[in-house]
């Protein structure tokens, strides 16, 4: 079984078939174990893993042992997937090249739409048309849950045709959230039903985003007629995916968060976030991912980092792709310091970045490190090196 992040010149996959071994890719695989369950696919270029978490939670509270399928580690049990043995299905659904559409869910979720995957749909009519697609393979039994405050989500209601549920901050949702409280890790807010109130949610993710993401999650379970309390109780004890606002370590009075967040929505939500939490400075270590992402998304990158203090820009993680002359972290560098950014420093390698670290940050800092590379390492090795002699000398800009 592969995923679509692999090239078909993988030796593994060159020695499957000349051993005649089927080669399956993921979402086919994925839609066939869906076919035998109630399936609950959750989709959306922001939040997906997050709100498959919470989904997954609920289920779980309410004690239906769903089988489990996500695209990042749970903070519970260090695993994407569970092998439950209940009737349910919950999986995470790939947008990214269109996949999910292989997919037979009969609660469809997508908590919103952006422009992503610039390198596989020429443009956002096409994104949206995708997910409309999916949600309209729903069976006339199913349900629709989606995000009425997600402006690329509005635009495709009239041409849903099957029953949905609409969640958000919005007065016409039909299920909302009122009275949100964010403190340090901590939200809390008010869900309320068609106008009713169902009652107070604490979170332990932080940040107005998870609000969404947990809306999402009350109101599958509400789908699946499970008790506010066992849905309550769920959320609260629910801690997430690792790389997700991911508190990794304090030290020296530094603290250090890990964030997968590589899209410039991504980033501004994280960084919002994080900018709640922080006493002092926010330093943010960003691995932009892909050449293709960077340069289709590049005006949106420059003005998503207005909440970091200092900003250290790595080289560009390639994930598969070749290097091209018409972007790189130079690119990026440049473009942040004429859009205002007053403090951002090339930082290279990731050993290099590891190095520019430890003569930047200070006690008291909030360190994030960003992307959906391996720039977590930098952190890491980072994290290590505090309670040893820094060195005296101001960074380099390059």
């Amino acid at each position: 079984v592969v995923s679509s992040a692999i090239a078909a010149d993988n030796p593994e996959i060159i020695a499957a078939r000349e051993q005649r071994i089927p080669v399956v890719r993921r979402a086919e695989m994925l839609a066939e174990l869906m076919r035998l369950k109630y399936g609950i696919a959750i989709a959306g270029a922001h939040g997906k893993t997050t709100t498959t978490s919470l989904v997954a939670a609920v289920l779980e509270q309410g004690q239906l042992d769903p089988t489990i399928v996500i695209g990042g580690k749970l903070v519970k049990t260090n695993a994407n997937a569970v092998l439950g043995t209940g009737e349910f299905l919950v999986a995470e659904a790939d947008e990214s090249d269109g996949s999910f559409l292989n997919l037979p869910p009969t609660i469809a979720v997508v908590t919103n739409i952006d422009r992503e995957h610039m390198d596989f749909y020429p443009d956002i009519e096409k994104i949206k048309e995708s997910f409309l697609a999916f949600i309209n393979k729903v069976p006339f039994y199913g349900l629709a849950v989606i995000c009425l405050d997600d402006q690329h989500v509005q635009s495709i209601i009239p041409q849903i045709k099957k029953r949905m549920l609409t969640y958000g901050r919005a007065s016409q949702a039909d299920l909302q959230a009122r009275d949100i409280r964010l403190e340090g890790f901590t939200t809390t807010f008010t869900a309320y039903y068609h106008e009713k109130k169902l009652g107070s949610v604490t979170l332990h993710l932080p940040g107005i985003h998870n609000v969404y993401n947990a809306l999402a999650a009350i109101g599958v379970g509400i789908e699946l007629s499970l008790p506010f309390g066992v849905i309550r109780k769920a959320l609260r004890e629910c801690r997430g995916i690792q790389r997700r606002l991911h508190l990794r370590a304090r030290k020296n009075d530094i603290t250090w968060i890990d964030d997968y967040g590589h899209h410039p929505t991504e980033i501004k939500m994280t960084l919002r976030a994080v900018r709640a939490i922080a006493r002092q400075r926010v330093v943010v270590l960003f691995q932009p991912h892909r050449y293709s992402r960077t340069f289709h998304l590049f005006q949106e990158f420059l003005t998503a980092f207005y909440d970091a203090d200092v900003l250290l820009v790595t080289d560009i993680y390639p994930a598969g792709e070749e290097p091209r002359n018409d972007i790189s972290a130079r690119h990026l560098y440049e473009g942040l310091k004429e859009h205002g950014h007053k403090d951002v420093l090339l930082a290279g390698n990731l050993a290099e970045a590891t190095r520019l670290l430890s003569q930047v940050v200070q006690p008291g800092d909030v360190l994030v490190t960003l992307g959906a590379g391996d720039v977590w390492k930098a952190g890491q090795n980072f994290m290590k090196t505090l309670g040893r002699k820094r060195p005296a000398e101001k960074p380099e800009v390059k």
